[in-house]
Order: structure tokens, then C-alpha cells, then sequence
């Protein structure tokens, strides 16, 4: 292996450890200390589902989980709202099944509702990583260690 890369690879380990360490956010509301670039995680009993990473976690964190927010700003709500009405694919052409037009639809947009307020009541957790090239890494390695579900790296 190349020095560079294990030079970020060595830091992984000890980013996940703090992360796991963090006491979850269970309100829907962030902490003030909770600030900053890094990748976050969202838990259901105990179960890590879903692994992302962000310049701003507030913000994110938002954007996630904000009644009104649209289905590019909440990748987690809309899997979980695709799982729920049984509707596992979507496209990005203009049919029914595309992601603009699933959210009028009435079924799926309830869904899409319900998912913000589960993930509301999810357990959150921060770690902060500035560093771009960690932070990608490091939502890979906490989504390959956690198993987490709903997380894929597939391109669009």
C-alpha cells in the first residue's frame, strides 16, 4: 500500500471509535457542540441504517429530516419511503416511477412524510473530519464496519 493512502487509512479506526462513543441525538434537535464537517450516522434501536458525510452537519442534518425538504436533500427518507409503498425503483426519466414524480404521488409522498418524522425520533451521531479524502473514506469505512443498509455507493 501505497504511504500516502495509509497515512488516511490509519485514521479510520480511531474517527469510527469516536463516533461510536458519541451520545446520540434523540430529539431532533442538534447540540451547539455539534458543529462542522464530517459524517454522521442514523440509528434505530441499536441498528446503524444509514452513513453519510457533510461540510456542514447542521445543515445536513436539516435537509434530512425537515418536513417540507425535498427528495434530492433526504436520500435516507426517500429509500425509506421506496421500502415502504414497495415501489424499490425509481428512475430519473419523466414516468411515474421517477424521483420528481413519485413525490405526487399521494401514497408515496405520505411515506416520504413518515420517514422524515421516524428519522426525527433516530438516534444521530457526529464525528468531525475537515479533511474531504477522510470524510469520504471514513463514511466507506463506517458503512462497510456498521453493515449499515441503506447505504450503497452505486452511480447514479
Amino acid at each position: 500500500m501505497h504511504d500516502k493512502f495509509r497515512a488516511y487509512t490509519e485514521a479510520l479506526h480511531p474517527k469510527f471509535e469516536a463516533l461510536m462513543r458519541i451520545s446520540p441525538v434523540t430529539t431532533g434537535t442538534l447540540p451547539p457542540e455539534m458543529k462542522g464537517a464530517g459524517v454522521y450516522m442514523f440509528s434505530e434501536n441499536g441498528r446503524h441504517l444509514y452513513v453519510g458525510r457533510t461540510r456542514n452537519v447542521r445543515s445536513r442534518y436539516g435537509q434530512h429530516t425537515r418536513t417540507g425538504t425535498g427528495h434530492n436533500n433526504a436520500p435516507f427518507a426517500f429509500k425509506l419511503a421506496r421500502e415502504t409503498t414497495g415501489i424499490l425503483k425509481s428512475t430519473y426519466k419523466s414516468d411515474e416511477t421517477s424521483r420528481a414524480n413519485l413525490m405526487f404521488n399521494s401514497d408515496f409522498l405520505g411515506a416520504f412524510n413518515n420517514a422524515l418524522a421516524r428519522m426525527r425520533a433516530m438516534e444521530f451521531r457526529f464525528v468531525e473530519e475537515a479533511d474531504p479524502t477522510r470524510q469520504c473514506l471514513l463514511e466507506i469505512y463506517v458503512s462497510v464496519v456498521c453493515g449499515s443498509p441503506y447505504n450503497d455507493f452505486d452511480t447514479h
